[in-house]
């Protein structure tokens, strides 16, 4: 869908990554070069990046490239430049949060209800029996060849990577036109200044009443991500997002947003600073120099010295 935003520009939504990605160009031409018309040729690109990215790191298309390479366990598989930059990237974090955010999850993921392609409602099954133990060194990388081999049979879970992955890399096809925002279901790109010419005001959701905010930020060339106990259960009434250290649903977080300079990164990191917990969470986002807010069941706000919260 496109069309004109209410404060002019363009706006373009489609559904890809199991949720609705939009794409709003405060403006039509390239700032001092008077490119006129462009901005439908950048949006197309744009978008293509979410296609191409989902259908190499999807755990829910058993043609995609991450499940093919799941299939072959202790083999060095040669990767794209796509999946291996989306494994390597989770691999650091992992290593940074010590486990806390780990991709190894996606066989746990599935057999907890989390198995169903978001297009044709197909139930997604793997052949592995048990992934008990593995994590995220059981996930070797080869820079040379840039190849990826799975010690030990496991499924890759990169939904916290991948949708970071698709923003960043149209941020950069939108870049030339300065004043954008990026929204894919929830994970927000925003570049340069909203229609008024002001630093995008960005709405940070209550936990606990879906209707309201609980906050807002001021964002410029910056991307934020929140993770939220709320935004999808599992049978057993637990959260989608999984500590992968005990095998269930933290429950010390109700949400955990952070700003940063790329949206694979914030989303990344909000996902680790929720199982992580308030304290260790906002010590992992000082360390790493990003800015967030953890707020608990409670709704007991900790955060980093620099948000830029709304006046």
């Amino acid at each position: 869908m496109t069309g004109e935003g209410a404060h002019g520009g363009t706006i373009r939504t489609e559904a890809v990554m199991g949720t609705l990605v939009s794409i709003h160009v405060v403006r039509a031409d390239v700032i001092g070069h008077g490119m006129d018309g462009s901005v439908d040729a950048a949006i197309d690109r744009a978008f293509g990046w979410f296609h191409e990215i989902e259908a190499r790191c999807t755990r829910f298309s058993p043609q995609s490239e991450l499940m093919q390479l799941s299939a072959h366990p202790g083999v060095a598989v040669p990767a794209s430049a796509i999946l291996y930059e989306a494994v390597h990237f989770a691999l650091m974090v992992a290593e940074e949060s010590n486990g806390a955010f780990d991709p190894t999850v996606g066989h746990q993921m599935e057999s907890r209800g989390f198995n169903r392609e978001h297009r044709t409602g197909e139930i997604v099954r793997t052949a592995i029996r048990s992934d008990e133990g593995v994590s995220y060194r059981d996930v070797q990388l080869d820079p040379d060849r840039r190849a990826i081999t799975l010690l030990r049979p496991l499924t890759l879970d990169l939904g916290a990577v991948a949708k970071g992955l698709a923003v960043d890399a149209a941020a950069r096809e939108l870049e030339p036109f300065q004043d954008f925002a990026i929204d894919a279901g929830g994970d927000l790109y925003l570049g340069g200044s909203n229609p008024q010419g002001e630093p995008w005001c960005v709405g940070i959701r209550h936990p606990r009443n879906a209707d309201q905010v609980i906050d807002r930020l001021h964002v410029s060339n910056q991307a934020v991500c929140t993770s939220g106990d709320y935004e999808r259960k599992a049978p057993d009434g637990g959260s989608h997002i999984l500590d992968p250290r005990t095998g269930r649903s933290p429950d010390t977080v109700a949400s955990a947003t952070v700003v940063a300079s790329g949206a694979m990164l914030a989303d990344a990191l909000a996902t680790a600073a929720f199982v992580l917990g308030p304290d260790d969470g906002i010590q992992l986002l000082d360390r790493l120099g990003v800015d967030g807010m953890i707020l608990t069941p409670d709704l007991k706000r900790y955060e980093t010295r620099g948000l830029c919260r709304v006046a």
